[in-house]
């Protein structure tokens, strides 16, 4: 619980408290940059396919995914296992 100094200056923690609120913090700054992240994915590979070829920004983007996916496929099952770990990486990411 925070609670207000008599003087209104900075708040007083309780014991571990004031860890959590950093970590709190921590995390939603890694998830943030992870939503970013994706979304500019997201962009580089719809502007990848209506462009074609490699932008200057992105990169080779569908290439690189396609070499992504071919070596997932290489691997067999110990390929396929990684790709359901990544999916449900993704699929049981919050942002709080």
């Amino acid at each position: 619980m925070i609670k207000k100094s008599a003087t209104g200056g900075e708040p007083i923690y309780e014991e571990g408290e004031h860890k959590m609120d950093s970590m709190h913090r921590i995390k939603m700054w890694i998830g943030g940059l992870t939503e970013i992240g994706m979304m500019l994915l997201a962009l580089a590979i719809i502007a990848a396919l209506l462009v074609g070829g490699t932008l200057p920004f992105f990169g080779g983007v569908v290439a690189n995914i396609i070499a992504l996916v071919a070596q997932l496929g290489s691997n067999g099952l110990v390929g396929l296992i990684v790709l359901g770990i990544i999916l449900w990486l993704f699929s049981h990411r919050s942002v709080a």
